[in-house]
């Protein structure tokens, strides 16, 4: 039986962790080397644009089973919101072309038969291309599987870039496949789209800490853990800046930090070790956020936009191209797509550009291979993070999922 649990790092790994662990009844204590949890999952006033924006853009999808079940323990479900029905609407920035994929909700994809539903230029047998995705293998690339035609340009490739955050000829088919397994296969009642109504802290953090703190978890902010201390296949302490913190005979640990930092901790532990950059771009301005709240981006730099009142946000994934590149560059290539898609006037309004340089591992062969399980060598120490072995790339689901599995291998310990 574990007693208490130190869980390393406020994320959304180390969060779903806590959560777990403390509805279970045990005792948990948090630490966060940051002045904030939530990791790069949270919300921030930026005193540049004078306004409280988000580090970045989440789009939940009702397919994200652990997602959808943490915000709703956690007691944060009215905080999501999004269309009734399956909406995902594109601009193609070389013609102009508009159009909306709209899966119906039910499982038969009767959907692709309409042609007012499905890609402009693309026919029903081209959809049966997903199903290459289960004969994959280990190391076949997304481009490998899937590359050629419109279908892959205005639609696949976006979505693949996205959930991978790594080019499609890096990335790996099979993570793609285990992310349309858990949406478009399950039919449109797994592909609802969701963005936090306020912010993600509103929806991922502020309500876990409050549903922590009610129950007794304590919550160490700018609290680093330097060091592990080890006897033979137990961890006994944990050197933080704030002093040591000696484990109990039935206590563990959670380390939930990204993967650099748990490789310092633990410099037996191979992690992942290439990352790709995300690049979030927030303009005040006001638009219409039409049926969905946000558009997919074909032929320009922007590749996801997100419509909220007085913002509008840019998401680029896999930008190691453009992440060393001055903010005023990044603007400049960024906002001609923004006022094409929202048809916005031409003057450039204030604008924060959000680098995150090392946003997700690389969703390579290569890196996919130097992810580690949960369990350790060491009998009170599991680990916890996107960049672990769960079988997805490394999204907010993966890192849910990563957290809740950490906590069960406690609990069944």
């Amino acid at each position: 039986m574990i007693g208490g649990v130190h869980v390393v790092g406020a994320g959304l790994a180390g969060l779903a962790a806590a959560v777990s662990l403390a509805a279970a009844g045990r005792r948990v204590t948090l630490y966060e080397a940051g002045p904030a949890a939530g990791g790069r999952c949270r919300s921030y006033f930026d005193r540049g644009l004078g306004m409280r924006i988000d580090n970045g853009n989440h789009l939940v999808l009702s397919g994200n089973r652990a997602t959808l079940s943490y915000v709703s323990q956690i007691g944060a479900s009215d905080s999501l919101t999004g269309p009734a029905k399956p909406l995902f609407p594109f601009v193609d920035l070389a013609d102009g072309t508009r159009w909306v994929v709209a899966p119906n909700r039910g499982r038969v994809p009767w959907w692709v038969l309409s042609a007012n539903r499905r890609v402009p230029g693309t026919r029903v047998r081209d959809y049966l291309a997903l199903l290459a995705l289960r004969r994959a293998g280990a190391t076949r690339t997304v481009h490998d599987v899937l590359g050629g035609g419109a279908l892959y340009r205005r639609l696949l490739e976006p979505l693949a870039v996205a959930a991978l955050n790594t080019p499609t000829d890096v990335g790996l088919a099979r993570l793609l496949d285990a992310v349309v397994r858990e949406s478009l296969m399950r039919g449109g009642d797994a592909c609802l789209p969701r963005v936090p109504r306020v912010g993600l802290s509103e929806t991922f953090v502020d309500p876990a800490l409050a549903w922590l703190s009610a129950r007794g978890v304590t919550l160490q902010t700018g609290c680093r853990v330097a060091s592990l201390r080890r006897d033979g296949a137990r961890v006994t302490a944990l050197e933080t800046s704030d002093g040591t913190a000696a484990l109990g005979a039935d206590d563990a640990v959670v380390l939930a930090v990204p993967a650099w930092v748990a490789a310092g901790l633990l410099p037996e532990l191979q992690v992942p070790d290439a990352f790709s950059a995300i690049l979030n771009v927030h303009f005040i301005a006001r638009a219409d956020p039409g049926g969905a709240g946000f558009w997919g981006v074909v032929g320009g730099t922007a590749e996801w936009i997100f419509v909220r009142p007085n913002i509008v946000s840019v998401t680029v994934s896999a930008a190691n191209r453009l992440v060393d590149l001055s903010a005023d560059e990044i603007a400049a290539r960024v906002w001609p797509d923004v006022r094409a898609v929202l048809g916005l006037p031409p003057e450039m309004p204030p604008v924060r550009i959000v680098k995150e340089r090392r946003a997700t591992h690389v969703a390579s062969a290569a890196q996919e291979a130097r992810r580690p399980a949960a369990r350790t060598p060491w009998k009170n120490l599991v680990l916890a993070g996107d960049w672990t072995a769960t079988g997805l790339p490394a999204t907010i689901e993966g890192a849910i999922r990563s957290g809740r599995t950490a906590a069960a291998i406690l609990l069944a310990s």
